[in-house]
């Protein structure tokens, strides 16, 4: 009901091949259920897959050697069924630490404490309409794209704040509303791995990637930094594209905006400069960060850095590495208290506490996929299904020769399509990183090169799935300026990005890794050899 008007929504819609696909993945993205009914619905398979594949004796011979952490004797991995009475007991006994122990959650939850002081005070929109309200009109779009992609520095705040900003933006400068808000999108989900900075992203994939690479070396250690130059040349990459892709196929597609599409509560169409007290506060802020991020290199610079690793006195594998979250947190709740002390927005602690608790109350959905997504992380886990994949999988990798780099346009495609109905970027990478991690390092692939491709496929379909975690928040934004705007038409839109973005940074990656030979980050090996 309503796919008519839906798939009708772009004004002045060109014809062609290339649209007609459009309005048919259009079509089937608004036929999708709830991302939480998928991930119960996954849930349930893995179940159900693992009686079928335990009563067929499925089953691979590990590849690690005698006497490894976790090889049985007898050198065979078998599939564990979760339909015997023992994996019912399994599943009744630890459905409540398998969501508990679900590294995201915390993660996440503890960088957002942080992040909302920033939030909450003010800043980080008074940081963002600073960066792109200043540009020239012919500047704003790939500012507004940059912004977002910096902004996942704050983990999930460019969907919340920048997003609706942009939005305003263009429909302020007379341009489309709907194309700045797909511009900032494109940014902030398609480019979320790309940073200049580390961000929550990276000690969560680390965290994954690490018991992977350890089924194959027990003492493999992957650290957050490990993609840091590759992601930070990416922001170039992917502002320069989502800037093009804005200019040249979304806003024409769109055509002239029209007020009576809007919905009842239309945003206002203009953008306040930044008065006098907010630059203060910038500045004071500014200050603050310049401070914390001093003390901080007082503990990781010197030799005898009290954070540095107790061991080896390296910064790789360091407790200020392990402990980025917490700095995360202080990073931004410090400034942002600042900032809300000088403009009046942060009076005492309870304003702090405040803040804290409205961003905590409003990750009640996030909680709750989180629940659903770590059983089905968790059965897939227990069933021994992804070791035995991978076994094969390298196997069956030799067997074609698929050994080169041309196994990794595979890879990122791979996890391309695995992440439009697997949307967390931690859930996917929990599930794929114990298949994709061991196979790919037994034909030779370094850990840390493996992780950089899997971001790549992770990143540049977030904007067309909505399992993504925040696509209802950006559909109920888009909501406001096309009152009739659906999942299909708002996939559609955002389905040049993927495409150019996919292209793009596959050719990246192949030109720094493969032609260059560059390293994916600091002490990153390309290549593995046990």
């Amino acid at each position: 009901m309503g796919q008519t008007s839906h798939s009708a929504s772009y004004s002045n819609e060109p014809k062609g091949l290339f649209n007609r696909f459009l309005a048919t993945v259009e079509y089937l993205g608004n036929l999708l259920p709830h991302p939480i009914t998928l991930f119960a619905l996954f849930a349930l398979g893995i179940v159900i897959i693992s009686g079928i594949a335990d009563w067929v004796g499925l089953s691979a011979i590990d590849p690690r050697p005698e006497g490894a952490r976790g090889r049985d004797p007898d050198g065979v991995i078998e599939v564990v069924s979760l339909l015997s009475a023992e994996g019912l007991q399994k599943i009744v006994t630890g459905l409540v630490t398998n969501f508990t122990g679900f590294a995201p959650l915390g993660t996440v939850l503890v960088a957002l404490l942080g992040v909302s002081v920033a939030e909450h005070s003010g800043l980080l929109s008074a940081a963002m309409r600073g960066m792109v309200v200043g540009a020239s009109n012919r500047l704003v779009t790939f500012m507004i794209v940059l912004a977002a992609i910096l902004s996942n520095t704050a983990s999930e705040l460019g969907y919340v704040v920048l997003i609706p900003l942009a939005a305003m933006i263009f429909h302020s400068l007379g341009r489309h509303p709907l194309a700045g808000l797909a511009a900032a999108f494109a940014g902030v989900s398609g480019g979320y791995s790309a940073n200049l900075l580390l961000g929550t992203i990276d000690p969560l994939l680390a965290g994954i990637t690490t018991p992977a690479a350890q089924m194959i070396d027990p003492s493999y250690e992957v650290g957050p930094e490990a993609n840091w130059y590759f992601m930070m040349i990416s922001v170039f990459l992917i502002a320069a594209l989502g800037t093009w892709v804005t200019e040249k196929i979304v806003e024409p597609r769109l055509g002239k905006y029209h007020e009576n599409d809007a919905g009842p509560d239309l945003p206002p169409n203009n953008i306040e400069q930044l008065s006098v007290t907010e630059k203060r506060g910038l500045k004071s802020a500014g200050l603050a960060l310049l401070v914390v991020c001093a003390l901080l290199a007082l503990t990781i610079v010197p030799d005898e850095g009290i954070l540095r690793h107790p061991t080896t006195g390296e910064v790789a594998g360091s407790p200020f590495l392990k402990g980025i979250v917490v700095f995360i947190f202080v990073s931004f709740a410090v400034p942002g208290f600042v900032y809300g002390r000088v403009v009046g927005t942060v009076k005492n602690d309870k304003d702090v506490i405040n803040a804290m608790s409205k961003s905590m109350s409003s990750m009640g959905m996030y909680i709750v996929l989180v629940f659903f997504a770590a059983q089905f992380v968790a059965f897939f886990k227990w069933t021994n299904l992804g070791t035995i994949m991978a076994i094969n999988g390298a196997e069956l990798l030799h067997a074609l020769h698929l050994t080169g780099p041309e196994v990794f346009v595979l890879f990122i495609f791979m996890c391309a399509v695995v992440n439009l109905s697997l949307g967390s970027s931690s859930a996917q990478w929990a599930v794929t990183a114990p298949i994709f991690v061991p196979m790919l390092m037994l034909i030779g692939y370094a850990p840390e090169t493996i992780q950089a491709a899997y971001r790549i496929g992770d990143s540049v379909t977030n904007l067309i799935t909505p399992m993504m975690s925040y696509f209802g928040l950006i559909l109920a934004v888009a909501t406001k300026y096309k009152k009739d705007m659906g999942i299909g038409t708002l996939v559609a839109m955002m389905l040049p990005y993927s495409m150019i973005f996919l292209v793009g940074w596959v050719t990246l990656f192949y030109v720094w890794v493969f032609g260059f030979g560059l390293p994916v980050g600091p002490n990153s090996p390309i290549y593995y050899t046990p």
